[in-house]
């Protein structure tokens, strides 16, 4: 349920669901986001240049050439978005992963902190049916949960300079994937072959908000044989 619009700067607002990081409140984000896109493709609102959801906020920005920020509140607080209905079933992406030492950077601190050995570790992951909750941080870059409360762990406390890319990632209850070799620091669990985004194509972004992720464990050697269609 939308709790409050905040203004951000002159040309943007946040349009809060609450402070609780779940499922069911990333859901109504993505829910109110399908109503102003189809509110924009209907023409029944006008200026708005981007929409950007996240975990339990939807970011608005738009052309103040168009539409005032008060006439889009106006917009947002008399519109009823609760119609929208999403998938029953949400899109399934599998995502093959390697764990060898080479690719999972942290399995010592995994090991340690967890007190898990790495095939614990590794059959824990694999069975966790994720959540993508928001595409963010460098293009196609997905934010996914629920882990198992035993594979929660701190950030690093020195994050490194360079994560390369397709390296995924694990903090507190939350998964990621390096789209683009960049600085991070989560804990690398593994690394999966698959290019997750592509600006060639009608649509970079493999994954998009709300859909389903299952990893499947692969070789070294499928690793580097894999190719990208």
């Amino acid at each position: 349920m939308l709790k409050k619009i905040s203004n951000i700067g002159d040309c943007g607002i946040a349009c809060d669901f609450g402070d609780e990081i779940s499922k069911d409140t990333n859901k109504e984000v993505i829910k109110f986001f399908s109503f102003v896109q189809d509110s924009t493709k209907a023409k029944k609102i006008k200026g708005i240049l981007n929409c950007t959801p996240s975990y339990n906020k939807l970011i608005i920005n738009f052309d103040l050439e168009k539409i005032k920020s008060s006439e889009l509140i106006q917009f947002i607080q008399k519109s009823d978005y609760s119609k929208i209905t999403l998938p029953e079933k949400n899109k399934l992406i599998e995502i093959p992963i390697c764990y060898d030492e080479e690719f999972a950077l942290d399995i010592k601190t995994l090991e340690q902190k967890t007190k898990l050995n790495f095939k614990e570790i590794i059959k824990e992951h694999l069975k966790t049916d994720f959540f993508v909750y928001m595409i963010g941080f460098v293009p196609g870059h997905p934010f996914m949960g629920d882990l198992n409360k035993e594979l929660y762990l701190k950030r690093l406390e020195t994050p490194r300079v360079r994560v390369p890319k397709g390296s995924v990632g694990i903090v507190e209850k939350f998964c990621n994937i390096y789209t683009f070799d960049s600085p991070g620091g989560w804990n690398i669990i593994g690394k999966t072959p698959l290019e997750l985004f592509n600006i060639n194509k009608n649509n970079p972004s493999i994954l998009s908000p709300g859909d389903s992720v299952q990893f499947k464990s692969i070789t070294k050697k499928e690793l580097l044989s894999f190719k990208n269609e």
